[in-house]
């Protein structure tokens, strides 16, 4: 629920950012346009670190990871997780004080980027190409790489295998295709829950729209595209779920978020991330399921990611031990241990067969890294996603053309800025 929290609604910090957002530009990633750090700085001072923590396994690990660097480079560390990472970062930035590294969000990366908050520092890195490329996509403004991908998240479907196996289906069943998931949703209805249940929100349900060859912009975040055939094809279809009964939301079920629908039995599958594997354990123990890629739509595969980088301020005093830092965070080794200690995955392509071969029950998500579609970035588009998110709950009795055509107008003014 934190990682879901941190990660996706992001109305209220992308309000917070725009406070100190100068001028908003930005475009896809091509290469690298080069860094802007020059000579970085190097005082010898300790450097400090705010982390928007996911909870106490991800606290503990990255004290731990900064303790043992902090022992081999000399240079002292402070870890301090945040209870408000927007607003903190932001009376960082405005005191001229900010920590020396610490997390940013996609939807808060172009306002800091372009205000002159952030240092960008992505050609200094010495294993720049072995991020992902859709990651490395979402923190470039002006083909500058700002800052390294921390680590990422994409959407799978959760199967009940209980549910599934009461239904009379097998491995064979596990739907390849949007027909495909509608028919196991009907049969999996029964007994008191229903076969789908999903957050209503973007966040899910645009994984259904980058399945039909649809995103609410274009690759380059120029131009809005909320309102294409593709879009109106993807909410048609979740709306004839939703009307035929085989699938609610999770308001409708009462339920805050599609992972409680599917915990308590209340849905006997769900769209959601990996950060839903952690809840499970945590919170539903003794429910037994596993996770497979999402259904192909008429475009093919598709599923959004969500992810976060380790930002330097340029105002940092000892920017190359905060380089230095952060190429630690992000090494093959560590990021290993970290998925190991909070349930990430690694931000590196280095990693990904060892991360498989470790957790063999979670490799869709992992699987499904090249077809991952990143959230929109400018600054606007949040509120104009948490806008659509509003109005998505009652997709069931809304036209999808005429929803669309609402965010198509909200996405072209804040493209615009």
């Amino acid at each position: 629920m934190q990682r879901r929290t941190a990660r996706m609604l992001t109305a209220g910090a992308m309000a917070l950012t725009a406070a100190l957002t100068l001028s908003a530009c930005g475009s896809g990633f091509q290469s690298s346009g080069g860094s802007d750090s020059g000579k970085l700085t190097s005082s010898g001072s300790d450097l400090s670190v705010l982390i928007g923590s996911s909870g106490d396994a991800e606290t503990a690990a990255v004290k731990s990871a900064a303790a043992a660097w902090s022992k081999t480079s000399g240079t002292g560390v402070s870890v301090q997780p945040a209870n408000n990472l927007d607003q903190q970062l932001a009376q960082g930035f405005a005191s001229g004080k900010p920590a020396d590294v610490f997390y940013v969000s996609t939807g808060s990366l172009t306002g800091y980027a372009t205000n002159g908050s952030l240092l960008a520092y992505g050609d200094d890195l010495k294993d720049k190409a072995d991020f992902y490329p859709t990651l490395t996509k979402s923190f470039t403004v002006d083909d500058k790489l700002y800052c390294a991908p921390k680590d990422f998240s994409t959407l799978a479907l959760f199967i009940n295998t209980a549910d599934w196996k009461a239904a009379g289906l097998t491995d064979s069943d596990v739907p390849t295709t949007w027909d495909q998931l509608a028919e196991v949703a009907k049969k999996l209805t029964r007994d008191g829950h229903v076969g789908l249940g999903m957050s209503p929100q973007y966040e899910r349900l645009g994984a259904f729209m980058a399945q039909a060859g649809g995103a609410l912009t274009n690759a380059d975040q120029t131009k809005a595209t909320a309102d294409s055939a593709a879009n109106v094809k993807a909410l048609q279809y979740v709306k004839g779920l939703l009307t035929s009964g085989s699938t609610k939301f999770s308001s409708d079920l009462g339920e805050s978020w599609g992972g409680d629908a599917f915990g308590k039995g209340k849905a006997a599958m769900t769209v959601e991330g990996n950060w839903l594997t952690g809840a499970m354990s945590s919170s539903y123990p003794d429910v037994d399921y596993k996770v497979v890629a999402l259904p192909k739509g008429p475009a093919g595969a598709g599923t959004l990611q969500f992810t976060n980088c380790w930002g330097i301020a340029k105002a940092s005093k000892n920017q190359k031990a905060a380089l230095a830092f952060v190429e630690q965070m992000t090494s093959t080794k560590q990021q290993l241990s970290f998925a190991k200690s909070f349930g990430v995955m690694p931000s590196v392509e280095s990693a990904a067969s060892t991360w498989k071969q470790d957790y063999p029950q979670y490799a869709p998500f992992l699987d499904q890294a090249s077809s991952a579609q990143g959230v929109p970035n400018k600054p606007g588009t949040a509120d104009v996603i948490a806008d659509f998110d509003s109005k998505l709950g009652s997709l069931a009795s809304t036209d999808p053309e005429t929803l669309l055509e609402g965010v198509q107008k909200n996405m072209t003014a804040a493209l615009k800025g």
